[in-house]
């Protein structure tokens, strides 16, 4: 929802305009109440995503998983060299025989 520029209007604006209608105290008020409102809204949406301690952390966590990566493929290669040598010698036995 985009902001209209023609809608926009500044703060002593509506100061003003409700200031005739509920009179200078009660408007007062109501503007701070607006203002605050925006700004917390503002603060909200101009929160960073990450921040330089989040990508640090997300590195160091991609590094421990590329080496957890490489042991498994370590492990399921050897694994399947072993398997692929039993067949082998067992098949040469049979051939052999």
């Amino acid at each position: 929802m985009g902001i209209n520029s023609a809608m926009v209007i500044s703060e002593i604006e509506l100061f003003e305009a409700l200031s005739q209608q509920l009179g200078a105290e009660k408007a007062k008020v109501l503007v701070k109440y607006v203002e605050g409102k925006v700004d917390k809204r503002m603060e909200e949406n101009s929160a960073p995503f990450a921040t330089k301690k989040d990508l640090n952390e997300l590195r160091v966590e991609l590094k421990e998983t590329k080496a957890e990566i490489i042991k498994w493929m370590f492990i399921f290669w050897m694994g399947t060299i072993g398997v692929l040598s039993g067949i082998m010698f067992a098949l040469l036995n049979a051939y052999l025989k």
